[in-house]
């Protein structure tokens, strides 16, 4: 039993100095990072699409932070699901309160049933767009941008290797539900990974109209039940890139607790298992950071069973060094990221003696939840979110079985919680 603790300790060990290498680089990639913005008359005239169904919690912050962009020629278009969507009376109040004109809002005139309600929306609104629009970024409910947001994503664009551009959205380590904590470590791997696959995020991206239309995305798009994954291999067969841009990095306040969290990050899983241009490298990596530790943490506990006290003392020991060497890193990241928060927001973030301790436990929790989410993502054929219902056949095999339209009451009672 001492031999396989240390051959699982070795292999634990090898697995660290990746994660170490791949997190360094991606700090790296922040540190060396500079803002970059192209002066008013060379940045093209965008639309700005955003897709609702319900009332998110800091959708009025969104709209008021989309509506007072540092950009010269871009305009609004808000897609939402219904008329009777609670989303739509949120987005018409704070359109007046600002006065902006440069916004249109439309109810999602075809719900179509071979797609998400999401790709129906975004199908709809590009299709819609005149010439003169040579830019459409696309940006979620639960994305507070900073007043450089657009002109900062618009501006990679000019070089004509690049077809796409995105950031990414960062949570707080600081929220009172185990499932914010939980999310918060979750995302935080998942943005290096997207950072070093150029995996797009859809709540901050933007595309050149004429790359959308040459790459056929809106045909795949009617046919999709996610709007981003798929996005870098579809641009890299027509030889365009997906430019990372750091200082994209917006901050989530939501919060979320356990059951919603589950069921969030199936559906991520199973985006990842439709779309992902390296899905088995996703599996690799989950298993290596899920079960070779927990390997590793049941033979300790074997061991002691049976009274191999070296076997159990070695397995713990790598274990628990493994754990804490997250941490670091984790805090290393978050280190990083805070400037970069700081700068958009002016929300000041700080990791209090307590909330180190809350994420030395939130880490081991993370990788059961993890995994067990990623098992079952394996056999979802359903989907449900909000209200809506799809059968999941394949990729491109989508089916919208079960649709009604989203009602105030199916709000969580705390405000700040993510649907």
């Amino acid at each position: 039993m001492k031999e396989l603790a240390i051959s699982l300790s070795r292999m634990l060990l090898s697995w660290l100095a990746i994660q170490t290498f791949v997190t360094l680089a991606f700090l790296w990639t922040l540190r060396t990072h500079r803002r970059n913005s192209l002066p008013d008359e060379q940045l093209p005239k965008t639309a700005v699409i955003l897709c609702l169904r319900g009332s998110d919690p800091f959708l009025a912050n969104c709209l008021e932070s989309l509506l007072q962009q540092n950009y010269p020629q871009y305009d609004l278009k808000i897609i939402i699901d219904h008329r009777e969507d609670p989303a739509w009376k949120i987005a018409t109040e704070t359109i007046a309160s600002l006065g902006a004109t440069n916004v249109q809002i439309s109810p999602l005139s075809i719900r179509r049933y071979n797609c998400s309600l999401k790709c129906s929306s975004i199908v709809q609104a590009v299709s819609e767009l005149d010439e003169s629009y040579k830019i459409v970024a696309f940006v979620d409910a639960d994305a507070v941008v900073h007043p450089n947001w657009l002109r900062e994503l618009v501006s990679p664009l000019a070089d004509p290797k690049v077809g796409a551009t995105t950031g990414n959205r960062w949570y707080l380590p600081t929220g009172k539900y185990w499932g914010s904590l939980v999310r918060y470590f979750w995302n935080s791997s998942a943005v290096v990974q997207m950072s070093l696959y150029r995996i797009p995020w859809g709540g901050s991206l933007a595309l050149k109209t004429e790359v959308i239309h040459e790459t056929e995305l809106l045909e795949r798009w009617a046919r999709s039940y996610t709007d981003d994954t798929m996005i870098r291999r579809v641009l890299a067969n027509y030889g365009f890139k997906v430019k990372f841009v750091p200082s994209l990095l917006i901050l989530n306040r939501e919060e979320c607790d356990l059951p919603r969290l589950f069921d969030w990050t199936k559906r991520q899983m199973l985006s990842s298992r439709l779309y992902h241009p390296q899905w088995w490298a996703v599996i690799a990596d989950a298993l290596q950071t899920v079960l070779l530790p927990n390997l590793l943490l049941m033979l300790s506990i074997a061991a002691l069973w049976t009274q191999q006290w070296d076997a159990a003392a070695l397995a713990f020991t790598s274990y628990s060094s493994y754990i804490v060497a997250l941490l670091l890193l984790a805090i290393a990241l978050e280190i990083g990221v805070t400037p970069i928060i700081r700068h958009n927001t002016k929300v000041k973030t700080k990791l209090s003696p307590a909330t180190i301790v809350r994420m030395l436990f939130g880490i081991p929790l993370t990788h059961w939840f993890y995994g067990f989410a990623l098992t079952l993502s394996f056999g979802m054929s359903k989907v449900s979110w909000r209200g809506v219902t799809y059968q999941i056949k394949g990729p491109w095999h989508i089916r919208l079985i079960e649709y009604r339209p989203y009602q105030s009451l199916d709000q969580p009672i705390d405000s700040k919680v993510s649907l």
